[in-house]
This record gives structure tokens, C-alpha cells and sequence, in this order.
């Protein structure tokens, strides 16, 4: 299999900022069609081991890491996706398998005997990281994302806000979640592309006095513990 690696950069904006770009994104490039009114609202299950090696991998600036995570959009427990993120040489690539929410939830509680016969590998990798390695569900992120998409290059554009933490991983599935604000999380654009990126949208997306960040929503949601 071909793994696809794309190319990523992330900067730490505030209020009027996003206003500025987003106001000259809306020029050029068109919102994700999945929206509603323009945006739609995340939530993803982070793991991790009981050494915290992703965390600290990410924080150290590791070359090659990878992360696990269970994620759902809007609420809408009907189409979850287990995924697997890894970076190689500032690259990232994405693996993803769809889960059904009692699979999902079998998960949460450590019940991962099924995971092995599973049909996708992904599921079973993550059960051998679970089984031998101690890995586990660690910490919710939820947040708001507003994405933009431009064909050209495959650019995605994206900023996320509203980053809120909750550390009960078994309430993952209930969209009642007491969760709150991950401390003073900065709003985040993210911009993603493949072999080229459009100078239109590279010139949109610099601000003067901002600069590539190496920002982590799971690790921000990691203050508390």
C-alpha cells in the first residue's frame, strides 16, 4: 500500500486575526460541502501509554511519532473512525477505520479480546499497542472547526477554536460530556497540502508576526493531567 504523505503547517492566531484571513479565504476557496453553517464540532478520544510517549514525543519534537485517537463529528455517533496520525521528516499521514459505537465504546472499557479478528488492520494494530504496550484512552478534545477547501494542490485550510478537554474517557460516546476550557488555548489555523502549495493561499494565510507553530490540541488537553 502507498502511503500518502502531505505537507502541514499550523499558526497560533488570535480573534482579529482570524477575522482578517477568514474574510480573504472566503474570496478564494470554498467551504467544506460536510459543514453546517460553515463549521462542525469534534470529538476525539486520545490515547496513550502509561509513560505518556506520545505526549512527550510531541513536546520533544520527535522525527517520526504517531498518535491514536477515536473521533465523531457533531454529536452523530452513527460514524465514528478510529485513526492513526503519523509524522516522518515534518510530514503527516493519516490511516482510518470506521468503528461502530458499541465497538467504540468496547474499546473505551478495555473490552479488546474482538479486536484481533477484526477486518482492519488498524483495529488490530491498536489492540497489539493496547494488549503489549499498555496503551489506553488518556483524554477527550473537543473543539469547533471552520474548514476550507481549494483544489489546486488539495489545499485544506481550517481554523479550530473553543478547545475543551474532558479527562472521564468512558463518557466519550455521550454528547452530555462535562468537559471544559483546555486553560488559554490559543484559536489554531491549520494548513494542509500535497506536492504544491497555491501562492494565492500561501500569501492569504501569512500574518506579520506570525510564524509555524508546533501547537498540539492533545497535548494543550493535557494541563490537567
Amino acid at each position: 500500500m502507498e502511503i500518502h504523505y502531505r505537507h502541514e503547517w499550523k499558526h497560533e492566531l488570535n480573534y482579529l486575526d482570524l477575522l482578517s484571513i477568514r474574510a480573504r479565504l472566503r474570496a478564494v476557496m470554498e467551504p467544506d460541502p460536510h459543514t453546517i453553517d460553515g463549521k462542525y464540532y469534534i470529538r476525539s478520544l486520545y490515547f496513550d501509554n502509561p509513560n505518556d510517549k506520545a505526549l512527550r514525543e510531541k513536546l520533544d519534537g520527535v522525527n517520526l511519532r504517531e498518535k491514536f485517537r477515536i473521533r465523531y463529528y457533531n454529536g452523530d455517533t452513527s460514524l465514528i473512525h478510529l485513526e492513526k496520525k503519523s509524522k516522518v521528516n515534518g510530514l503527516g499521514t493519516k490511516f482510518s477505520a470506521r468503528l461502530s459505537a458499541e465497538e467504540a465504546q468496547a474499546i473505551v472499557d478495555g473490552d479488546i479480546d474482538w479486536m484481533p479478528a477484526s477486518e482492519h488492520p488498524l483495529v488490530q494494530e491498536l489492540y497489539c499497542k493496547m494488549r503489549y504496550q499498555g496503551m489506553g484512552p488518556k483524554t477527550i478534545v473537543d473543539y469547533t472547526r471552520e474548514p476550507f477547501i481549494y483544489a489546486p494542490g488539495n489545499v485544506r485550510v481550517t481554523f479550530d477554536y473553543d478547545i475543551r478537554t474532558g479527562m472521564k474517557s468512558t463518557d466519550f460516546l455521550n454528547p452530555a460530556c462535562v468537559t471544559i476550557p483546555a486553560g488559554d488555548a490559543p484559536i489554531l489555523l491549520e494548513v494542509k497540502w500535497d506536492a504544491f502549495l497555491p501562492s494565492i493561499i500561501r500569501d492569504i494565510v501569512q500574518m506579520p508576526g506570525r510564524h509555524a507553530a508546533a501547537f498540539s490540541k492533545y497535548a494543550q488537553c493535557r494541563i490537567y493531567g
